[in-house]
């Protein structure tokens, strides 16, 4: 039988085709695109199913006035039609009604005028899918602004209306949740460390050193005070010791920073003409795209640290960064500071600098334990106290 001469012998796609590797890597950004939007789709129609379910509940709890022995039994009913689907059990169900009450206008309801940094946080959700990005739910007529409330999973959205009651601060802490990825434990954590009262109050010159958007970034970024409470000291200490004590307790000290920081070290060396210089912390924002440089101070504030602290960017920003990298900032940690200084020795400074507090645990003095109750005291006391 003479030999088949058609047949060719196997060449790979690739080695046939230059441009296979850019176009499996643009079919498979397309399917991922094609998951965030089928799973945030599913996430929204839950949310309505859930509100609708509340309003439901709440409608129907008013009119008759049944009791919590009808959502034990409709709890039961669901699960058997229904055993596919989570989230029946009689508290789920109370909390359906909350959010219902929490958000008493149906939640397709849509404010125009949204606030634009709000816009500009939810479209970092997937900058190839923009369409992905809807508009803001949940119209609260006496601001200006909505709440992204099907941005959020149904767990952040519970753990705010629990924990939040101030709608400003609520907004503030679903944007931050939004646009840092931050998990539920996170958010709790946030919220317990109270980031939203710590936000924006520090001394900075970034409005007048960075473009809008990124100032806005870099303040929602920074707080002030900062609170290391997982240092204590009972003897006089210097700057050197607090270092030493975050570096130590590193992953609390990240907590404490915020989201998308990573800890690159302490008494970081540069060399600058032959001269050796140690900064204090140096720290990478991998959301910013942006080296922070920390100097540590166990004094109040006083003008000529902002002449280091700048002189330390200058030095980051040319020795350090790299393509894509976006300008240092600079953060300076007193014990206090005066604000109205401050902001005369920032006044004039080109680099991006911030100035805040920081508090430290607060430690018993050593003479003042010994005299403290044991439990056993404590329990006794009680006892006699109790009619």
């Amino acid at each position: 039988m003479a030999k088949d001469t058609d047949i060719q012998p196997n060449v790979t796609l690739a080695e046939s085709f230059r441009g296979y590797t850019a176009l499996l890597r643009q079919i498979k950004q397309r399917i991922l695109i094609a998951q965030q939007r089928a799973i945030h789709a599913a996430n929204e129609e839950m949310l309505r199913m859930y509100w609708d379910i509340g309003g439901m509940l709440q409608q129907s709890q008013a009119a008759d006035g049944w009791g919590k022995k009808t959502l034990q039994r409709l709890s039961v009913d669901l699960k058997n039609d229904y055993p596919e689907i989570k989230g029946f059990t009689v508290r789920n169900m109370q909390y359906m009604v909350q959010f219902f009450c929490e958000y008493n206008q149906e939640l397709t309801m849509v404010k125009t005028a949204s606030c634009e940094i709000t816009k500009s946080m939810i479209s970092q959700l997937d900058e190839k899918s923009k369409p992905i990005a809807q508009p803001m739910v949940a119209q609260l007529g006496k601001y200006n602004f909505t709440l992204p409330i099907k941005h959020l999973d149904w767990t952040h959205n519970l753990v705010l209306i629990k924990q939040v009651k101030d709608i400003r601060a609520r907004y503030w802490y679903m944007v931050q949740s939004i646009a840092n990825h931050w998990t539920t434990r996170y958010l709790q954590e946030a919220i317990k460390l109270d980031d939203y009262g710590k936000h924006g109050a520090l001394a900075n010159n970034f409005t007048a050193t960075l473009p809008a958007p990124e100032a806005n970034e870099v303040k929602a970024m920074l707080k002030d005070p900062y609170i290391f409470d997982m240092l204590t000291f009972t003897d006089p200490y210097n700057e050197r010791d607090v270092e030493i004590g975050l570096v130590k307790h590193v992953e609390k000290f990240l907590i404490e920073m915020g989201a998308g920081f990573a800890f690159m070290g302490r008494q970081y060396h540069i060399e600058v003409s032959g001269d050796d210089y140690y900064i204090d912390m140096l720290m990478y924002n991998t959301f910013l795209h942006r080296y922070l440089v920390i100097e540590l101070k166990d004094t109040e504030f006083k003008p000529e640290y902002i002449g280091k602290l700048n002189f330390y960017c200058s030095a980051v920003d040319d020795l350090l960064c790299r393509e894509g990298d976006n300008r240092t900032i600079g953060l300076l940690l007193c014990k206090t500071k005066d604000r109205i200084k401050a902001e005369y020795a920032l006044r004039d400074i080109q680099k991006p600098i911030g100035i805040s507090d920081y508090e430290l645990g607060q430690a018993l003095p050593k003479d003042f334990r010994g005299s403290l109750p044991t439990i056993e005291e404590i329990e006794k006391e009680l006892e006699t106290s109790t009619p």
